[in-house]
């Protein structure tokens, strides 16, 4: 069987493509260059805002571009395709319509992964965009495994959103990942049994982050699934 190939719709945003494509070559198990799984990846921060879209109400839909993306990498050799930003999963259905190879839904195999390592959870706390609260995204799939999603409070989530945006514009204090920090020890605190790391931006500090409860971060989760289905 021969090795497959990955196309990745990136630029939401550029850092947080990197990122990903740094986790999946530290997940590979190699001993030489050729060992590591080939990669295409079109990074393109130009994809209209998810955040201007779902959020402010006055931005364009991504799909158009993100399915155009999709079809362009497909057509380069792609076997699967994935999406690193969890937000544009909004747009999940628009895009895989378009193309014939497979896409990785993150949020599905986040929310399997979850309930794998931690049989019998009840309660998950969410550090992510606001989109994703008013969208619904994660809860049909936690609520079809009978888990319950725990949101920070609305100033906690105001000061992740700043950070987001911070993250994005490379500037971020001290203070911001103590704020981010104590927003996920309210979490606890509010019953959450684990914490759920669904926004990449907020996965490229994921080291800043400190909790006594499990955390899982769908970027590493979708590198991991990366390297399991590009390898034969």
């Amino acid at each position: 069987m021969r090795e497959k190939i990955v196309g990745i719709i990136g630029g939401m945003g550029p850092e947080a493509t990197v990122d990903l494509m740094r986790r999946v070559i530290e997940a590979t198990p190699v001993e030489d260059d050729a060992d590591h799984i080939r990669m295409l990846i079109d990074n393109n921060p130009k994809i209209p805002s998810r955040i201007k879209a779902l959020i402010e109400g006055t931005g364009e839909s991504p799909a158009p571009c993100m399915a155009q993306m999709a079809k362009s990498l497909q057509g380069q050799g792609a076997d699967f395709l994935v999406i690193p930003c969890n937000t544009a999963h909004h747009y999940y259905s628009e895009v895989a319509a378009e193309v014939s190879v497979p896409i990785i839904n993150l949020i599905e195999l986040t929310a399997q992964t979850v309930q794998r390592r931690q049989p019998g959870i009840r309660k998950v706390g969410l550090l992510a965009s606001s989109a994703l609260r008013m969208i619904e995204l994660y809860e049909p799939w936690f609520g079809a495994l009978n888990i319950e999603i725990v949101y920070p409070d609305a100033d906690s989530q105001a000061s992740i959103m700043q950070l987001i945006r911070d993250v994005k514009a490379r500037r971020c204090s001290d203070a911001q990942i103590e704020e981010y920090n104590a927003a996920a020890r309210r979490l606890e605190v509010q019953g959450a049994q684990c914490l759920v790391v669904a926004c990449t931006e907020l996965s490229v500090i994921n080291e800043k982050l400190r909790s006594s409860m499990p955390v899982y971060d769908a970027a590493d989760i979708l590198a991991s699934e990366i390297v399991r289905l590009a390898k034969p």
